[in-house]
């Protein structure tokens, strides 16, 4: 069984990851979806309100795919949580030069840590490329439309976790 892990800290989820999550999936047998417990970025959604998102997103795309998509929390190095998961293959999803060039270090060390463990980048639907978490919370923060970022159940726990719905 080939197993796929994409990792993220997915506060919220938003098209762009959910488009990299559809095409991943036709690359492996299971998904998981890492969901990153980084207490630095200090995230406006707790683990559980992520978690549940993402396992509701998922749950449609698992049906629509035949993928089996699993979502598990990690607070270890990503490549300890490859392992944990029993995945040999990392996803990353790539928006632009500036990501890549964060990203070809990650894949320098997690290939110095365990070189079984290979990494695939799918590059962001051009529909797609704008999108960052950050920006579509600082866009619902100032009374902009997310629409076009999320889908309706992210956009209303957005909106009610601002206080803006």
């Amino acid at each position: 069984m080939r197993i796929g892990l994409y990792p993220g800290t997915f506060d919220p989820i938003t098209l762009g990851h959910i488009d990299i999550i559809r095409r991943a999936a036709v690359l492996v047998d299971r998904l998981v979806i890492g969901v990153a417990i980084n207490r630095d970025k200090g995230p406006l959604f707790d683990l559980e309100e992520r978690v549940a998102m993402i396992e509701a997103e998922c749950a449609k795309l698992s049906e629509l795919t035949g993928t089996e998509m699993v979502v598990h929390p990690f607070e270890n190095l990503l490549i300890h949580c490859a392992h944990d998961v029993d995945a040999t293959l990392i996803i990353r999803g790539l928006r632009a030069v500036a990501d890549f060039e964060y990203e070809f270090q990650m894949v320098g060390m997690n290939r110095t840590l365990d070189s079984s463990v290979e990494t695939v980048f799918l590059m962001a639907d051009a529909h797609h490329q704008a999108i960052a978490s950050k920006l579509v919370k600082e866009v619902a923060r100032l009374g902009g439309d997310v629409t076009k970022f999320v889908r309706p159940a992210v956009k209303d726990a957005l909106l009610r976790k601002l206080n803006k719905g």
